[in-house]
């Protein structure tokens, strides 16, 4: 699953998001009623899980993926989504699919993603970092359900928007 382990990973990096993953975010999010849009939702558990966690404040306007894992997921290209109130996703963390889904979402919305730490400390995210308005560390996470082992990786909450570039990002702990 991550660069440091033996588990095969599993095609289009689907793994469900886990509450545990969503806790560090949920402070982030406006506290008033808000939508958002769900691009890269699988199975909806994370829209469920953002539902529960902001008591109902939070309404998904729009959920679909690319290969929905169930009916009531539209199926459509995240990239030929044209407009939004906000994004929040798990994305694959492929850098093939990551970094135009980063480009293509934070211009049209503020953008949440789930993805591995490490990402903001490689040359390949400097074209990006300027979208970076904050960054929320989760640590590592149990992606596999039925198991007792995290993943290998540390995770972080991504905040990308077209911002000002002379303004730093925001960096928070792990709560």
């Amino acid at each position: 699953m991550g660069k440091r382990s033996d588990f095969q990973r599993i095609e289009r990096d689907y793994y469900p998001t886990p509450i545990e993953a969503v806790k560090p975010l949920v402070p982030h999010l406006p506290r008033a009623k808000f939508w958002y849009t769900e691009p890269c939702a699988g199975d909806g558990r994370l829209v469920r899980h953002i539902g529960d966690l902001t008591e109902g404040n939070a309404r998904a306007e729009y959920v679909c993926d690319l290969q929905p894992q169930i009916p009531e997921i539209e199926q459509f290209d995240a990239l030929y989504i044209q407009s939004a109130t906000m994004f929040i996703t798990n994305p694959p963390w492929d850098r093939k699919v990551l970094h135009p889904l980063i480009e293509h979402l934070s211009g049209i919305a503020p953008t949440w993603l789930l993805f591995d730490a490490d990402w903001m400390h490689t040359k390949q995210s400097r074209p990006m970092v300027q979208r970076l308005k904050k960054v929320v560390s989760v640590g590592r996470v149990r992606w596999i359900e039925g198991t007792n082992m995290t993943g290998k990786d540390n995770c972080c909450w991504y905040l990308f928007e077209a911002r000002d570039e002379g303004e730093p990002a925001q960096f928070f702990g792990r709560p």
